[in-house]
């Protein structure tokens, strides 16, 4: 490993005591992001999230999923959420943060310990349920933020923090803004 590689990783395994301190509860959405098409991001500052659809206007439905025997969408995938504090860390400017992927960029905890499968939240008038098929970081990612990040979010620590990412699915449909407040509920 070079020393600018060996840096990288050092600096994004420094970066974890300022994710830990995301709120475990009481969270906010800082970023909406709809995927038009492959490889395309819009910026919204409100969305409705769909039972049958997920997040309205977003491929997840017609791109389908590898995971699926039919090659159909992935109903524990509907929506992605990924953590704004580690989106920040690793994309760094606000308007980079949509090329990882997910739709919904919150501060909040998303790690295993404070929402394990089958946890419930609620944000805007909308409620989701996090599924227990991990998100992690593919070629697409490592490309756009490299190497180091990809090693970063799935690593062991990456993975229980659910750095990369959580996959959930939509319980009750409903609108999401910017700025929304996030409750876990019980």
């Amino acid at each position: 490993m070079g020393v600018l590689q060996h840096a990288e990783l050092t600096r994004l395994e420094e970066s974890l005591g300022h994710i830990r301190q995301a709120p475990t509860d009481g969270g906010t959405v800082e970023l909406i992001a709809r995927r038009p098409a492959e490889d395309e991001r819009e910026i919204m500052t409100e969305a409705r999230l769909d039972l049958h659809d997920g997040l309205e206007g977003d491929t997840w439905r017609s791109r389908g999923s590898s995971h699926m025997p039919d090659g159909g969408p992935n109903p524990e995938a509907q929506l992605t959420l990924m953590n704004a504090r580690v989106a920040s860390v690793i994309a760094g400017d606000r308007d980079r943060w949509a090329l990882a992927g997910d739709q919904l960029y919150v501060d909040l905890d998303l790690s295993r310990a404070n929402l394990p499968p089958g946890s419930r939240i609620q944000i805007g008038s909308a409620v989701i349920e996090f599924s227990e098929a991990p998100h992690t970081g593919c070629s697409k990612f490592s490309g756009r933020f490299g190497v180091d990040a990809l090693k970063f979010v799935n690593s062991l620590v990456g993975r229980d923090l659910r750095l990369r990412g959580a996959n959930c699915r939509v319980v009750v449909a409903g609108t999401v803004r910017q700025g929304d407040a996030i409750s876990k509920l019980p």
